[in-house]
């Protein structure tokens, strides 16, 4: 006879930020909460992307700052101390070690199960443990599925035999390559592109597209290309790779259009695919491998009796740590209140619909230049119909970026609703950027009307004296107008 399964009010599959936050929420509201591990409490983000990724990029970013510095340059003209590189990495990533993270669950009353779980029918989830044993759990209210994504690998031949680096090879490696291939154009291309450069790889990027960062506005991919290659990066557009081959210590890389490379490593960093193969969907009436579609409470429709929650990058709404946790909070807070009847509606949590996964997701790309963007570009307000002003700046040309660096290069661009006057979308591209982020996003957010704006008084000299820039040059009607026709 099979022992019979522990039973809690909600199971939590994943335990990186997202599944982190789900459970404490959910044992806040007084709910008996287990979390499934199979790797480290913590998650891609404390070990292999957020706080890694940016520990290699910060000295590079630090140095760049540092040279247009008329002070400075002569102090920072050499090259960076690798070795002091990557043992601050791993620092940041806790040298790969949970323990403070089993600390932090266990200060919140929530149990671990270590081990590989899947679904196994409604409301049960079977876990495998490192140690051979079978864990079986049951739900009294709620199962949460926060086991994120995992690095998408294309369809080329030759590729897998190659063993490519993934994000979390690149945020990991012991060593520098003498010669990195980074095939793909988006975030993390860039972000690590930057970063390798400037340890001492030479690093060339394969971009099928017209530029970087596509899903940004095109000065942002434009400029960032412009610092990739003032630092050595070799930047191929319009690029494709056709087949892939490890020989020895070296990659060859032939190309669509008949040339080669040759590396010593090659990332792939093209997207990112759903944790869903291998988790047992199929017990709940859903296809292994997808993204799991959900409500703004974060519930899986197609999953009858609203037990069942995806929650974070699993359901493919926005991509981002932050936005996961965002996700988290709301969605452990439902959970507790549905759980419980709504005796804890009291908004403590937040306990409401999700609203921040399109209209304002806020995002920094860690490059030098720096990124920072939120809610929509000038693309998406076209072919949502939206009628906008378009209003852009030189951030070179405020006092506070004078100060900042002598030859700052930057550009700002707000998109203003012209029936409502509220911003719809910021976008920033400078060293020191990201640091405007939050204003911007408490802008959007908050569906502000620009004319109240004009009382937010940027402290003088600094980088943030540019949004008052940007609305003396819409009120000077200097400004694209877009009429609203969907594109």
């Amino acid at each position: 006879m099979s022992e019979a399964p522990r039973t809690y009010d909600v199971i939590v599959l994943g335990a990186g930020p997202c599944g982190e936050n789900v459970a404490e929420r959910t044992s806040d509201a007084g709910l008996t909460t287990v979390i499934v591990e199979s790797e480290l409490l913590g998650g891609e983000c404390s070990f292999w992307a957020c706080e890694p990724s940016k520990a290699l990029l910060r000295p590079m970013t630090a140095r760049a700052e540092a040279r247009r510095v008329p002070a400075l340059s002569e102090a920072v003209s050499g090259p960076l101390d690798v070795a002091v590189a990557l043992a601050h990495r791993d620092k940041l990533a806790n040298y790969w070690q949970d323990d403070d993270q089993v600390e932090w669950l266990n200060s919140v009353s929530v149990d671990l199960v270590r081990g590989f779980g899947r679904l196994d029918g409604p409301r049960q989830v079977t876990v495998q443990t490192p140690e051979g044993e079978t864990v079986r759990l049951a739900a009294r209210h709620a199962v949460a599925v926060c086991t994120g994504t995992d690095s998408a690998l294309p369809d080329l031949p030759g590729l897998s035999e190659a063993h490519p680096w993934t994000s979390r090879h690149a945020t990991s490696s012991k060593e520098v390559p003498e010669r990195l291939a980074v095939i793909g154009g988006g975030v993390v291309a860039v972000e690590m592109a930057a970063a390798w450069q400037a340890l001492g790889s030479q690093v060339t990027m394969l971009v099928r597209g017209t530029g970087l960062l596509p899903r940004m506005e095109p000065f942002a991919g434009d400029m960032v290309a412009e610092g990739l290659r003032e630092a050595g990066v070799d930047i191929r557009l319009d690029t494709s790779a056709s087949r892939v081959t490890r020989m020895g210590t070296e990659v060859h890389i032939e190309l669509a259009d008949g040339g080669d490379l040759t590396a010593d490593e090659v990332l792939v960093a093209i997207g990112r695919v759903p944790r869903t193969g291998d988790i047992g969907m199929e017990t709940v009436g859903l296809k292994p491998g997808n993204w799991l579609a959900v409500d703004d409470t974060f519930q899986v429709p197609a999953v009858a009796g609203g037990w069942l929650y995806a929650v974070g990058d699993v359901n493919h709404r926005a991509l981002m740590t932050h936005q996961s946790k965002y996700q988290a909070r709301i969605a452990g807070a439902i959970i507790g209140v549905r759980a419980t009847g709504g005796r804890l509606d009291d908004g403590r949590w937040g306990a409401h619909a999700s609203t921040a996964d399109s209209a304002a997701v806020p995002q920094v790309v860690f490059t030098d230049p720096e990124v920072a963007s939120v809610g929509l570009t000038t693309r998406e307000a076209e072919r949502a119909g939206r009628r906008f002003d378009m209003v852009d700046y030189d951030i070179g040309n405020v006092a506070g970026a004078r100060q900042y660096a002598d030859g700052y290069r930057g550009k700002a661009r707000l998109l203003v609703d012209r029936n409502r006057g509220n911003i719809l979308g910021a976008t920033f591209v400078g060293a020191g950027v990201a640091e405007l982020l939050f204003s911007a996003t408490v802008a959007v957010t908050s569906e502000v009307p620009v004319e109240r704006l004009w009382h937010a008084v940027p402290a003088f000299p600094t980088i943030s004296e540019v949004w008052l820039r940007l609305l003396e040059t819409r009120r000077a009607g200097d400004v694209r107008r877009f009429d609203g026709t969907a594109g």
